[in-house]
């Protein structure tokens, strides 16, 4: 069914004159008469009849009006966004791991906002572990997420833009806990609270305990960096974790690691074979760019 036939319908029966309705569309009157008998004849009932001077709507016309014009109203709400979408308005979908919902996502984000000043961008937040949020980037529910480094990168662009330090947390009056720094092999005799599977940071204390050769004793395991602080804290294991200020507030020691020396590292991850819309655009290339001015390529290093 031709659109433009949908709209000089609506017209015509808001005017009741085809002159006026011809004049009103910008088109010649017989071009009018002709769209409104093609369209008579796709639905096969009549729309139309004259009434002295006027041309009023039958019963079926009155009927269909009412679709035509939620049809009408619904496709220009559609135009109206996507125009605005060109302009680089529109919700920038945003995934990230617990860690960068504190300071780091929210900074961003406010920072851009700021920089954009009238025009009109949203975020929606998400967090998950990089495993769920790798599955929701594949399935399209977010453009860009932040996390730890994707196992399988195929189809995807990787960006490093931060690193946490690693150290070892121990409760209050544990035998490490006299200590500053530590060596990971002195962390072998003492269960440990482990990142589980799913988890990007367990890869990353996996790949670390390879270096010596070695394999921790695994007491608990969950996903979260908050609830494994906190399993310490009440002296269920201790755990090497990624240095955060939720740390200091907490009952545990935290010390550093002497050797092997290592940090957690986060990147900005999208799908590089999908289309990105001018505001998610936008906002990439606002992060990268803000990346590459740091004298280290890391916009946050703790």
């Amino acid at each position: 069914m031709n659109l433009f036939y949908i709209r000089y319908f609506v017209e015509l029966a808001k005017e009741q004159q085809y002159t006026k309705a011809a004049k009103n569309l910008n088109i010649t009157q017989p071009s009018l008469s002709h769209a409104i008998h093609q369209l008579e004849e796709e639905l096969g009932v009549l729309l139309f009849e004259k009434t002295g001077r006027n041309t009023v709507l039958t019963r079926y016309g009155e009927e269909f009006l009412v679709y035509a014009e939620n049809t009408i109203r619904t496709l220009d709400q559609g135009i109206r966004l996507m125009q605005k979408a060109a302009h680089g308005e529109g919700v920038i979908r945003l995934g990230f791991v617990r860690p960068l919902g504190m300071d780091f996502v929210p900074g961003l984000a406010d920072d851009y906002r700021k920089r954009l000043q009238d025009e009109m961008v949203q975020f929606s937040f998400h967090t998950g572990t990089t495993h769920e949020l790798v599955n929701g980037l594949k399935e399209k529910q977010y453009d860009i997420i932040f996390c730890s480094r994707p196992v399988d990168e195929s189809g995807l662009s990787v960006l490093p833009v931060g690193r946490q330090d690693l150290v070892v947390i121990t409760p209050e009056g544990h035998p490490l806990a006299e200590e500053k720094n530590v060596d990971l092999a002195d962390t072998l005799k003492y269960p440990q609270i482990y990142f589980a599977e799913g988890s990007g940071m367990r890869d990353v204390i996996n790949e670390l305990y390879s270096l010596i050769g070695e394999t921790p004793q695994i007491a608990y395991e969950t996903e979260e960096d908050e609830v494994i602080a906190g399993l310490v804290a009440h002296n269920f294991g201790i755990a090497v974790v990624p240095y955060m200020k939720l740390l200091e507030r907490l009952t545990v020691k935290i010390l550093k690691l002497r050797k092997p020396r290592a940090d957690r590292m986060y990147y900005m991850v999208c799908d590089a074979t999908a289309y990105k819309p001018p505001c998610v655009q936008s906002f990439y290339d606002y992060v990268s760019e803000k990346n590459e001015m740091q004298e280290d390529k890391f916009i946050w290093n703790i």
